[in-house]
């Protein structure tokens, strides 16, 4: 009504519009905008009205403030449906760049319940997601077991506002739940910013300071043109009052002229030539109604002239001084905020990573079987625990009689597995990919599992926490090379698997261990040699480094183990034929690495070459597996200790042609419990 806006016919010019509404708050910002259009498309977020204000307000004091201390005002986009931002990169972005990806999720808090049971309860969620939809998706995830732990869902929301209730079953982890659900319903949702506007009918994507500066030059435009039309108003009304004003200095002769005129025609004109008064003036006058003529009554109008003039001075002002109207914009703003303020409803938290599947399993420990033929399981360590105390051995595979339990280890399921070969390639798994498996089950084919070459096979499965640069990775070759690399190097390896070391003419991993640097090593030879040497005389190589000679052979000759020499330990050998003796690590004296070593084992034809070498304790029990599929379990403490230079006893009865293939220790079930204390 006040002229502020331009104004257009509607689409069949049967009335007119405006071509915008002369707003004095950003609406575009406060209410969001959605659209799409042919090519292009806007999504922009709501905004909370007070922190808004006093954004354009920090604009209107400084016209040089950066986004970035705009962003101290207004903090972010505010949804009416609350919930959380994670994470500022997103507002930054659209900000600075009118584009950016906005994280929101729901909020919910934990209530206990009876039986040490706990509930999530959802109160708000992410912007313009349907509650109905979100709770069917929950329910059908559950039913399909994508989503385990929860024990039962329901809808408790009234008018007091939203209630989501979630009961989790006994024991289950709230936040592996909740990671679940972020990670599969729209608990967790995206919203997509566009800041995509019209400026002068062009389609323009806007940073937030652009946004601002448009809304002002707009109130700008707005308030000058009000302040125009005022002004002209105002003035036309101050007009006819000094026209009042002549009327009441010459009261009696302008009543006289009026009376003395045949028509309104003639007295108009009577007063315009007498008095010179203009037409407009004439007409009020004639016009004013008699109760004018009291004495109040003109005393009214004298001071409505006064209170004109001073309005026509301040309108005129605002129209010279720039800075005068901007502060009439900041007023007016100031008015709105305190009159409209509501409290920030959506809470910007700090960023969290991507949820990861490792976020959706519980951490627990499981133990870790590898059987010698190449069979992998995981299993609870109840299962293990439960077994009665102090039995021999462990039950925890129902396999074929030909195979056996080689190694077994306590690991949480967020451990690291590296999977060695003897092709020299590393293989790196969580321990929550390990199939789990029943107690009897034979496990998962570890061929089946690893991307594994025509032959290759597993020679060493390590476990890690966290790839430290203070641990190394130990490794010998068959043809007597050793290299020790920062276990850092092998922090990201590929599916298919990556070098683990670089070998030569057919050469092939025989083992590998993580040491800290200071440990004292012992190798044997399938031909009876050994050597015992430090481990600071190898320096730490790159990760595909092919090593240095750690153990010189004799032609024919390979390298057959490796260990960890332990202060009074003993090392078991096991020979083709069946010979075997225990001797203590103390026998063999340090040497440097590279030497030729010293006798291990006489091996002879009566013996057969070595087959296996393995640290052992007294109340162990090893197994001897032969080519022909027999297992023989025998007692550590019922094999005689013996020098380094001997043969041995024998450890097993053999068939005619039927050689030992491998030796191992039993892993008894309390065993990885306590290597695992021991670490």
């Amino acid at each position: 009504d006040k002229q502020t806006v331009d104004f257009v016919p509607n689409f069949d010019e049967s009335l007119n519009e405006p071509t915008v509404l002369p707003c004095n708050l950003p609406n575009l910002l406060i209410n969001g905008s959605t659209g799409i259009a042919v090519g292009m498309a806007t999504n922009i977020p709501p905004h909370n009205l007070s922190e808004v204000v006093d954004g354009v307000i920090a604009l209107i004091e400084d016209e040089d403030i950066t986004i970035k201390k705009l962003m101290k005002d207004i903090k972010g986009p505010d949804f009416p449906t609350g919930g959380l931002i994670c994470g500022r990169e997103g507002i930054v972005s659209a900000y600075e760049t009118g584009r950016g990806r906005l994280i929101m999720r729901g909020r919910f808090g934990v209530e206990q319940r009876k039986g040490g049971k706990e509930a999530i309860i959802v109160t708000e969620i992410p912007y313009q997601v349907n509650k109905a939809n979100l709770i069917e998706t929950i329910a059908r995830l559950v039913e399909d077991k994508k989503v385990e732990g929860v024990a039962d869902l329901r809808d408790e929301s009234d008018r007091d506002g939203m209630r989501i209730v979630i009961e989790l079953k006994r024991d289950h982890n709230v936040q592996i739940l909740i990671n679940a659900l972020y990670k599969h319903t729209q608990l967790q949702e995206t919203f997509g910013v566009i800041v995509l506007a019209l400026v002068d009918n062009q389609p323009q994507v806007l940073n937030l300071k652009q946004v601002l500066q448009y809304f002002i030059n707009h109130r700008i435009d707005v308030i000058t043109r009000r302040t125009r039309f005022e002004l002209a108003k105002a003035e036309a009304r101050a007009h006819i009052l000094e026209g009042f004003k002549i009327a009441f200095a010459h009261l009696d002769a302008v009543i006289k002229t009026i009376r003395q005129s045949k028509n309104v025609d003639e007295a108009r004109k009577a007063l315009i030539a007498k008095f010179k008064f203009t037409e407009i003036q004439a007409q009020a006058i004639l016009e004013m109604q008699l109760q004018k003529l009291a004495g109040l009554e003109r005393e009214k109008i004298e001071k409505e002239y006064l209170e004109l003039i001073k309005k026509m001075e301040y309108l005129k002002s605002l129209l010279a001084n720039k800075r005068k109207l901007l502060g009439v914009i900041k007023d007016e703003l100031l008015e709105v905020k305190k009159k409209f303020k509501e409290e920030r409803r959506t809470e910007i938290v700090a960023k969290e990573e991507e949820i990861e599947v490792e976020d959706l399993i519980q951490q627990e420990d499981v133990i870790i079987t590898l059987s010698h033929n190449g069979y992998i399981k995981r299993l609870p360590v109840s299962m293990y625990r439960s077994q009665r105390r102090g039995g021999r051995g462990v039950t925890g595979a129902n396999i074929r009689d030909e195979d056996f339990i080689e190694q077994l280890f306590l690991a949480s399921t967020h451990d690291y597995l590296l999977f060695f070969t003897d092709k020299g390639k590393v293989f790196w798994r969580k321990t929550y990919d390990i199939p789990p498996a029943s107690r009897q089950a034979q496990g998962r084919a570890i061929v089946n599992f690893l991307s594994l070459g025509a032959g290759e096979k597993i020679t060493s499965l390590i476990k890690v926490k966290e790839f430290s640069e203070d641990e190394f990775l130990f490794m010998v070759t068959k043809k007597g090379l050793v290299k020790k690399t920062s276990l850092a190097a092998y922090s990201r390896p590929r599916a298919s698997g990556i070098v683990a070391l670089t070998l030569k003419d057919d050469d092939q991993l025989v083992g590998c261990t993580v040491t800290d640097g200071s440990h004292e090593i012992f190798l044997a030879s399938r031909g009876g040699k050994a050597i015992h040497f430090k481990e600071k005389e190898i320096r730490e190589m790159g990760r595909t480094a092919a090593g240095v000679r750690g153990i010189r052979l004799a032609k024919g000759d390979e390298v057959i183990a490796m260990a960890l020499v332990e202060k009074g330990g003993t090392i078991l050998s096991a020979t083709e034929r069946g010979y075997g003796k225990k001797t203590i690590f103390d026998e063999y004296r340090l040497q440097s690495r590279g030497g030729s070593g010293v006798a291990n084992l006489k091996v002879n034809a009566k013996t057969g070459k070595i087959v296996g070498v393995i640290t052992v304790r007294e109340d162990d029990e090893v197994i001897l597996a032969t080519s022909t599929g027999m297992i023989v379990r025998s007692a550590v403490k019922g094999i005689r200790t013996s020098g380094r230079n001997t043969q041995g006893v024998r450890l097993v009865n053999l068939k005619e042609k039927d050689v030992v293939a491998s030796i191992a220790r039993v892993l008894m079930k309390d065993d990885a419990a306590e290597e695992d204390e021991e670490e």
